[in-house]
């Protein structure tokens, strides 16, 4: 008997299950066809659009220098750090100045030689001239005419004759004499002049250098980058040219720009002066004004696709915006406010590119109906809805 109510128990259960499963099956085929996933229903609202062309890139600075030594050397001491705000004239960092120094004091001392050999030259000139007039050539020519006279009158010694005469001859010969030389002690002056200036040039070479080895900032800007440590040697750029030692880079970064490429279907419709807002991942939720100021007039090939370069500048007050960052501008090239939006998947397009939405229609065998609509600009997301729907309206998702 156990057995036997057991089996009935079972066969009684199995029942049950089965009914469950027929009635919930019932429910299902009874739903009508007609009902609408909510999930694929959206709402037309009012907001904002915009048309636009996005070029990525990175934040530079509107103005950047390299900094170059214009001596050579061994940085003795660093002034700034990295993303130090720096003033024009202001040090940035020294060299060691032993080796130029004294190159300083070797050529003022080969400048005090020089200037002594033109003093020497000038008091040379200064005699030579004072011989030239031949101021004892008169006095001596007197005592001779008159020794002669008195020689002829009998009454003067030879001997005394030939002294007058060749104290008369000696003044005149050596008056002859500096005339000659004029010329020649002119030019020694001219010389020793020369020196002088080639002296006073090597000091002002030498000072220069030993300055040189100041670096200062050539612009009011932020450090960017320092490539040298102390201890590290430089290379002039006087002498290396371009292959000269880096020492640090400095920007001016309250006004940058984003370098970025545009592809070549949307360059044309991108043109200078157009507004611009730009993002960066370091600021989220912050967007920044900017506006287009260059555009390439060549395209950039690369693997099939043609782009161009795009330059917008952004003010950055307070310097918020770091060189390197990247950042994607947005070029605006048309903007609604207040518009009516639905979502670009819901647009159905035929082949004349005529605009059509599905809206709910509980009255309809399918429960939904399309209908006309003349659309805007679109973002990509959104669409503008400019006539065939309004406020709050559903439609339905493609």
């Amino acid at each position: 008997m156990k057995k036997k109510s057991r089996k009935l128990l079972w066969v009684f259960g199995a029942l049950i299950i089965l009914s469950g499963l027929g009635v919930t099956g019932f429910v299902v085929m009874s739903r009508p066809a007609t009902e609408i996933d909510p999930s694929r229903l959206a709402t037309v609202e009012r907001g904002d659009i915009a048309r636009s062309v996005v070029a990525t890139g990175r934040i530079e600075p509107i103005t950047k220098v390299e900094i170059k030594s214009k001596a050579n050397g061994i940085i003795k001491e660093l002034k700034v750090e990295v993303g130090d705000l720096v003033t024009p004239g202001q040090t940035l960092a020294e060299l060691d100045k032993e080796d130029l120094a004294a190159r300083v004091r070797e050529a003022k001392a080969a400048l005090i030689g020089a200037e002594s050999n033109l003093k020497a030259a000038e008091a040379e000139v200064a005699r030579n001239k004072v011989e030239a007039e031949g101021p004892d050539v008169p006095f001596t020519r007197r005592n001779f005419e008159r020794a002669e006279k008195l020689l002829k009158d009998g009454v003067l010694p030879q001997q005394s004759y030939d002294d007058t005469r060749s104290a008369y001859e000696l003044a005149v010969n050596r008056q002859n004499v500096a005339r000659a030389q004029g010329s020649v002690i002119e030019a020694k002056v001219a010389q020793a002049r020369a020196a002088v200036a080639q002296a006073q040039a090597a000091v002002d070479r030498s000072e220069e250098e030993l300055n040189y080895t100041t670096i200062r900032s050539p612009i009011s800007g932020m450090v960017l980058s320092r490539d040298v440590e102390i201890g590290s040697p430089v290379s002039s750029i006087l002498n290396m040219g371009a292959a000269a030692t880096l020492v640090m880079v400095l920007g001016d970064i309250s006004q940058v720009y984003v370098r970025g490429k545009v592809d070549e279907a949307d360059i044309g419709v991108v043109n200078l002066h157009q507004p611009s807002r730009i993002k960066v991942e370091t600021f989220k939720d912050k967007v920044f004004d900017g506006k287009v100021t260059q555009i390439s007039p060549l395209g950039v090939d690369k693997d099939n696709v043609v782009t161009f370069e795009v330059k917008v500048s952004i003010n950055n007050p307070g310097a918020l915006l770091r060189a390197n960052m990247t950042a994607n501008a947005e070029i605006v090239l048309e903007e609604h406010k207040g518009a009516l939006l639905l979502p670009e998947s819901a647009v159905i397009y035929d082949n004349q590119r005529n605009a059509s939405v599905e809206i709910p229609a509980p009255g309809q065998v399918k429960g939904r109906e399309s209908k006309r609509v003349k659309i805007g600009i679109s973002n990509g997301s959104k669409t503008e809805v400019i006539e065939g729907l309004s406020e709050k309206q559903q439609v339905i998702l493609q």
